[in-house]
Parts: structure tokens; C-alpha cells; sequence
């Protein structure tokens, strides 16, 4: 697809426009206003380094969303869903932007509004049912970690689409797998304890439930070790940031006025481990324009964020060549950047690298692998070009979203490397343990 004379694209023979959007749409796209078409964005776009095609790159949807706005494009054009179809949303583009452009909410809008007037995919559709209701995933997830457990999901583990979805299993697995047996993990006297920093509630979420669990208690243990109390939320449920980033403002609202009620009064703190969740949760007072929401999304921390505001403490040695990849929801949408390599750096004997590309989306985007799976793969290719080069070669990359975590380790596999994924707050569980704070439960 090419960019027409006017800013339009995809135009209907015969010169037929959509309606023009009602007077209170505008102002949905109106953060999308400072952009100067300067072009500064391009070379931060992972869909445009990938496609070279300027409709892939955020000064060209920019072009294509203010088009569908004005009327000038219908929301049904296929070129127009095709290429803000392709867009991961990582907002990779807004750090770099001098006019502070504010894309992600443009993108916001811009789905919503063909949600509303053009429908869900089918296929998103039918994954955003299921990530919507507990009954549905956790049998779901129950099979998968079955699989992975089973060691099913590594045998099967390849480069095809079946091969590399068994890849994104198995990656899902306990890091603590990789390292030497109990009996070999340091001293077991347990350390005094901190004093005490405040309540935290642990959102669970979905898929960080159903496949990530250890994760959660990798969570806990690491924050009471650094002087926090850790309490369960009942009646939460899925944060809502698929259904955001789809476009279904409707289920995602209904979710998140679920969260807020079920962790309203509950801690200090609202801790994630998952980056998706927490930027969305953290945005609750925009999604639903309330107090009630807008105070939720105030308490709300990554877990790196809390670990690093109280240290974290040191735990024992762990040498292993770790790569850090930052997710785009932690970095972009959060602008936390330091805390989860503070929480790396408190582990004695880690090398540490950042290597070129940790900073770029991975290609996983939520269910965006699951919709464009030619698209997110060639994302990911120059990700696994960046852990080949590297010297040393990383023997685990550190990443802290389940869907990075997944698609990293899936392509790890496929592409024959020997590396294995983990959450930063697994590592410092591990060096935890390694160092005597205290001992895994038997």
C-alpha cells in the first residue's frame, strides 16, 4: 500500500467516503496532534525496519488514522486494516519523537473506533472470550502446563507454527530446571529479615496464573525477604490490556472495574510481574475516567520497582551471562527502566549484558504473535541476530512479560540456541535461595 495524495490511502473506486466521526470523536485523536512528519520515528519502528513500507511506520499510520478520522478512508478498507493491524503497539516510536507525539493513544483510538465500526478479527475475537473468563483459560492453561511438565512441549518445540507454539510452552518453565539440584544450593540458615516497608497485593492475572505461577511465588518470596507483606486479592480477573489494545474498550472497562473494586482498600501496593498488566492498571483512570480507577492505577508498581526502592538486598552467587531485554509496556508505557537492572545487579557474580536491540520490541505484543505470525517472527529475527553476535553468548535472557518471556524463549529453540528465558525476579529468587535468605518450599 501506498500513501495518496492528500494523506489518504486504500480509497474506495469511485471516490466513496466513510461518514466524517461525531464532534466528541476528535478529541480521542488529538494526542496524535503534535506530529510534524519529521521522521524520527522510522528507524525505531520494528514493522517498518522489518516491511520497509512507510504505512508500517508510525508517521505513516499517523497519516492513515487522522485519513479514518476525517472520513477520508472507511473502516472497513482492507489496506487501512492491514497496516494498523500490523502495528505491534510496542510505542517503541514515542521515546524518540522531539514533538512528543502521543501515538499509543492515537492507536488506542484509532482501534476502537474500527471495533466499534468494523468488528473484531474472528480470530481475536475468539482469544479475547477465553483471556476474558476464568472458566475458560484456566482449563486451557492447565493443558498447556501439562504439556510443558510432561516435557511434551520441548520435544515438539521447532520453527514451524505448530513447533514454535510448543516452543512458547515450553519456554514457560521454571528457570530454577537449569541450574544444579537442591542439595548443591549454598548455606540454609535464613537471614534476618528487614523491617517491614509496607502491604503489597499481588494481582495473578491469567496467563501469569495459569502458566507463570512461579513467578508469583518467586514475587512474594523476594519482596517479604525485602521487608513487604505480601496479601491475595480475591475476585480479580484479567487486567483487560488485550481487549485495550484490540480495540473492545467495552470488555476491557468491565474487567478493570472488576480489579479496582476487588484491590480497592486491600494494601499499600499493587505489585505486578507481568509489564502488559501493569502499564494498563497503571492507566486505569484514563481507561475509565473515575477517581476510584485513577486512585488503583496510583498504587500500582512493577515488582522490580518495589524490589530496587528498598535495595534490593544481595543475595548469593549466580555466574551466568545474563542479557537483559527490556518489554515495551515496562519501558514505554511505565518508564521504568533502571529498577530491573538494579534488581540484576544485586545478584554477586551475574554478568550483566545489554546488548544492541534490547530497547526494540520482540515481536510477541500481546496476541499480536497469534495474529501476525509472519510479521512478529521477522521482529523477532533481528532480536535472535543480536544473541547470536554477542560475546559471550548469554545462557539466559532476562525479560519481565510473560508474552516476551514466551516468544524469546520459542525463537531461542527454534533457532537452536542453548539459552533459556527468565523473569529478573526468578534470578534473584534463585541467588536468594543460593545465598541461604531463606529456602525453597519442599
Amino acid at each position: 500500500m501506498s500513501l495518496g495524495e492528500g494523506g489518504t490511502a486504500g480509497r474506495r473506486e469511485g471516490g466513496t467516503q466513510a461518514p466524517a466521526l461525531p464532534p466528541s470523536r476528535p478529541s480521542a485523536f488529538s494526542a496524535l496532534d503534535p506530529c510534524v512528519h519529521c521522521g524520527f520515528c522510522l528507524q525505531a519502528c520494528p514493522t517498518y525496519l522489518a516491511t520497509g513500507d512507510e504505512a508500517d511506520s508510525p508517521r505513516g499510520r499517523i497519516v492513515l488514522m487522522r485519513a479514518l478520522e476525517r472520513g477520508e478512508i472507511p473502516p472497513d478498507d482492507a489496506a487501512l486494516l492491514q497496516h494498523l493491524d500490523a502495528c505491534l503497539g510496542c510505542r517503541g516510536c514515542e521515546p524518540v519523537c522531539p514533538s512528543g507525539v502521543g501515538y499509543g493513544r492515537g492507536l488506542e483510538a484509532a482501534r476502537e473506533l474500527l471495533a466499534e465500526r468494523h468488528g473484531l478479527r474472528p480470530l481475536a475475537r475468539l482469544i479475547l472470550g477465553i483471556f476474558g473468563t476464568r472458566a475458560l483459560w484456566r482449563p486451557l492453561f492447565a493443558l498447556a502446563k501439562l504439556f510443558r511438565d510432561l516435557g511434551l512441549s520441548d520435544r515438539l518445540a521447532g520453527s514451524g507454527r505448530f513447533g514454535f507454539g510448543m516452543g512458547m510452552v515450553a519456554a514457560t518453565r521454571p528457570v530454577h530446571h537449569m541450574v544444579a539440584p537442591r542439595h548443591a544450593l549454598g548455606p540454609s540458615a535464613a537471614a534476618p529479615t528487614p523491617a517491614p516497608h509496607g502491604t503489597v497485593a499481588l494481582f495473578r492475572g491469567c496467563i501469569m496464573q495459569g502458566l507463570f505461577s512461579h513467578i508469583h511465588e518467586a514475587t512474594r518470596r523476594t519482596l517479604e525477604a525485602n521487608g513487604y507483606r505480601v496479601v491475595e486479592v480475591q475476585d480479580q480477573v484479567c487486567c483487560g490490556a488485550l481487549h485495550e489494545h484490540a480495540g473492545d474498550r467495552r470488555n476491557a472497562e468491565r474487567l478493570a472495574r472488576r480489579n479496582v473494586a476487588a484491590f480497592a482498600g486491600s494494601a499499600d501496593f499493587i505489585v505486578l510481574n507481568s509489564a502488559g498488566c501493569g502499564a494498563l492498571l497503571k492507566d486505569y483512570g484514563h481507561l475509565l475516567g473515575s477517581t476510584e480507577g485513577a486512585a488503583c492505577g496510583a498504587q500500582v508498581k512493577d515488582v522490580t520497582e518495589l524490589l530496587a526502592l528498598t535495595g534490593p538486598r544481595r543475595g548469593g552467587s549466580l555466574p551466568l551471562d545474563v542479557a537483559y531485554d527490556a518489554p515495551c509496556h515496562l519501558q514505554h508505557a511505565q518508564r521504568v527502566h533502571e529498577a530491573p537492572l538494579a534488581v540484576l545487579r544485586a545478584i554477586p557474580d551475574l554478568r550483566l549484558q545489554l546488548l544492541p536491540g534490547s530497547d526494540r520490541c520482540c515481536g510477541s505484543a500481546g496476541i499480536y504473535s497469534m495474529l501476525e505470525p509472519a510479521l512478529s517472527r521477522a521482529v523477532l529475527d533481528a532480536k535472535l541476530q543480536s544473541f547470536a553476535e554477542a560475546s559471550p553468548r548469554p545462557t539466559v535472557v532476562a525479560t519481565g512479560n510473560p508474552g516476551c518471556l514466551m516468544q524469546i524463549g520459542a525463537g531461542l529453540r527454534a533457532a537452536g540456541f542453548r539459552a533459556r528465558v527468565a523473569h529478573p525476579v526468578e534470578l534473584l529468587d534463585l541467588s536468594y535461595e543460593r545465598g541461604g535468605v531463606y529456602e525453597r518450599e519442599k
